[in-house]
C-alpha cells in the first residue's frame, strides 16, 4: 500500500505522527443509518426518527473532548483518520481524512462526512462510507439500546 510506505518513510525521518482515541457509546432503537453522506456519534441520549445519520448515542466524548494530540494530528497535512465501529461481534472500518481547517469544538457531536464540508462537529472528511454504507448486521446491533458500542479513532499523518 503506497500510503503505508509513505508513512513508514515519514516515521523514519521523525515527521510522522499517530494518535488514537477510544469512545464508548450505545445503540438506540431509532437508529436508521440511512444517510448517504455522513454518519454521526453523539453524547446525547435521545434520537428522533429524523436522525438518519446518527449511529450511536450516549458517547463518552464529543469533538471538544478529544485530546489535544489527536486534534493536532487530525489537523496535519496528509492525515488519514480510521474509524473502527464495534458492536458485539460486528466490526466496521471507515477510512477518511483530516484537514488543517478542522475545528473539533462541538460539545456533543462527532460527524464523519463523505464531502469536504467542515464545521465544529466535523471529525473527518472524504470518508469512504456514510451511515447507509454500514453493514446491515452492524446497524441491527446499533438499534439495540443495550448494545455497547466501541469507536476507535486513529489519526496518522505527516506534520
Amino acid at each position: 500500500m503506497k500510503l503505508r510506505g509513505l508513512l513508514a518513510s515519514l516515521e523514519e525521518v521523525g515527521i510522522y505522527m499517530k494518535a488514537t482515541e477510544i469512545i464508548y457509546a450505545h445503540g438506540h432503537e431509532n437508529v436508521k443509518s440511512s444517510n448517504r453522506t455522513t454518519f454521526e456519534i453523539t453524547k446525547e441520549n435521545y434520537l428522533t426518527k429524523r436522525g438518519d445519520c446518527i449511529i450511536a448515542v450516549g458517547a463518552t466524548k464529543g469533538a471538544a473532548d478529544l485530546n489535544q494530540q489527536f486534534k493536532e494530528v487530525a489537523r496535519s497535512k496528509s492525515t488519514q483518520i480510521t474509524i473502527e465501529i464495534e458492536a458485539g461481534e460486528e466490526k466496521e472500518t471507515v477510512k477518511a481524512w483530516g484537514i488543517a481547517e478542522l475545528l473539533l469544538t462541538h460539545p456533543t457531536d462527532l460527524v464523519v462526512r463523505k464531502s469536504n464540508y467542515v464545521c465544529n462537529r466535523t471529525l473527518a472528511i472524504r470518508a469512504d462510507k456514510a451511515a447507509r454504507d454500514l453493514s446491515r448486521r452492524l446497524v441491527e446491533k446499533l438499534q439495540n439500546p443495550n448494545q455497547r458500542v466501541k469507536i476507535t479513532l486513529t489519526a496518522e499523518g505527516a506534520t
